[in-house]
């Protein structure tokens, strides 16, 4: 339990793969316009980490380490493929939306890192675990991400729903606020980078916060031993 306590901590905030160890930022960037663009590639993302996790953990001892690194790739593609014929048989205009990105998901640092550094070397129930959070963090940050910019640009909410959920989900959109006049900076690429600036700063702010407030309690914890002449 104490190891999927910190799969999860780790994959969710402490080492989050887009705000902490800033991979798959390519993709990240160019296609959170939207809330739902985010999360379809995010749960694309996800699937292909989740099996590529397993599959590495799986066959770590047969494959020789000279070519760990091709193997993994090859098994990345493998799932990427399947991500892809899943996306075209049921949610086909989302892929056509997110267009060149979803092969892309082959070339993320993310997953190849995690494939390496985790499944590689773990048995398959924690490699799996970690693909999932790493995944589900990956996807908060686009899902966030791509709520801002919708929001400042379209003033919007899940616009384009029926992309991912199906014909009917149109009422799941959430206007906010009715503009004439688009907020292009929130809608184009120097928007992406200064929401992702933004979610960084806000998540090392409360990391220090955090840490100060560690801080104070163990003093005040030492200071009370002091005066009632307690042994730490």
């Amino acid at each position: 339990m104490a190891q999927i306590k910190s799969l999860f901590v780790e994959g969710i905030w402490k080492n989050n793969p887009a705000i902490v160890q800033l991979l798959g930022l390519c993709p990240l960037l160019a296609v959170t316009g939207t809330v739902i663009n985010g999360l379809g590639l995010g749960l694309a993302t996800t699937l292909v980490l989740l099996g590529s996790n397993i599959s590495v953990s799986l066959v770590r001892n047969l494959v020789p380490n000279e070519i760990r690194i091709p193997i993994f790739v090859m098994v990345i593609a493998a799932f990427v493929t399947v991500t892809e014929l899943l996306m075209h048989a049921y949610t086909y205009e989302l892929y056509l939306t997110l267009g060149i990105f979803i092969p892309l998901i082959v070339t993320n640092c993310a997953i190849i890192g995690r494939a390496e550094a985790f499944a590689s070397k773990n048995p398959v129930q924690f490699a799996a675990f970690d693909g999932l959070m790493m995944g589900l963090g990956f996807t908060i940050i686009l899902v966030v991400l791509g709520g801002m910019r919708e929001l400042l640009g379209l003033g919007t909410l899940l616009d384009g729903a029926e992309l991912l959920f199906g014909e009917g989900a149109e009422s799941l959109t959430i206007t906010v606020f009715d503009t004439e006049n688009k907020f292009l900076l929130a809608i184009l690429p120097p928007g992406a980078f200064l929401g992702m600036g933004l979610l960084i700063a806000a998540k090392n702010l409360i990391d220090q916060t955090i840490e100060k407030r560690k801080l104070q309690t163990s003093q005040k914890v030492v200071t009370r031993a002091r005066v009632t002449g307690t042994d730490l």
